[in-house]
């Protein structure tokens, strides 16, 4: 079953702390949700369709979300972002922002995503830069033994600040918010002809038994189903697509 874009924008027209958006292949929006209207000071929907991030965003923000959709337009998963966005009163404001490949019959036809606010969030306004300068490291150095002192560095916390912040903010520690990346790396690769070992070594795992391990914990079947299981809905796409 697929559900149009149209219903979710529906639903998140309620929320007044969420942005939605759908994107076509080309970075142009399809739908944006109310609150992405009021926020650009627009009238109608119409104002933001067939337009790109960097025709309705300020410079200095609209570089990374035209660089974030060329990600994910080429199959990557974006989770939890930390990065500014327009808030009520058009001053930047934190937010974490996530998108999706929209997939048909096997190919990325857009994206679809949200960026939901931080605001006042437990009194942490003024950590939020330090964390997202330890994701920005998590994002780069996913492959890599990421050491914990590395990030107590970056935020200038102690541990136990570090791991309270990530909580309220991510509601996931870093060694979590780290894996997790890893496993989303991970599904993308495995779209691809690599081996397994290979895909588990190249996000930083120690070895396949740990790849599969967490990757299973994580998506719940095992590397080599989730392969088995694009190749069976590829095969069923194909089919349809032949009648």
């Amino acid at each position: 079953m697929r559900i149009d874009p149209a219903e979710i924008e529906a639903l998140f027209d309620a929320i007044p702390s969420v942005l939605f958006f759908a994107k076509d292949i080309d970075g142009r929006y399809t739908h944006v949700n109310i609150t992405m209207m009021q926020r650009l000071g627009m009238k109608s929907r119409n104002d933001a369709i067939g337009k790109r991030a960097d025709e309705l965003y300020p410079v200095g923000m609209s570089e990374a979300y035209v660089a974030q959709d060329a990600r994910v337009l080429a199959g990557e998963v974006i989770e939890n972002v930390m990065e500014l966005q327009l808030f009520p009163n058009q001053q930047p404001g934190w937010c974490l922002t996530c998108k999706r490949p929209i997939v048909e019959n096997g190919k990325v036809i857009g994206l679809i995503g949200i960026s939901r606010d931080l605001g006042q969030r437990g009194g942490l306004e003024s950590q939020y830069e330090p964390l997202r300068l330890a994701l920005d490291y998590l994002n780069t150095h996913y492959a890599e033994n990421v050491r914990m002192q590395t990030l107590l560095d970056i935020t200038g916390f102690s541990l136990s600040k570090l791991e309270r912040s990530f909580r309220k903010v991510f509601q996931m520690t870093p060694q979590q918010v780290l894996t997790r990346l890893r496993i989303q790396i991970a599904l993308h690769l495995l779209h691809g002809e690599d081996s397994v070992a290979s895909i588990g070594q190249a996000c930083g795992f120690s070895d396949q038994s740990a790849f599969t391990r967490k990757f299973k914990a994580e998506v719940g079947m095992a590397p080599r189903q989730y392969r088995a299981m694009i190749a069976e809905r590829a095969q069923q796409e194909a089919a349809r697509a032949g009648l």
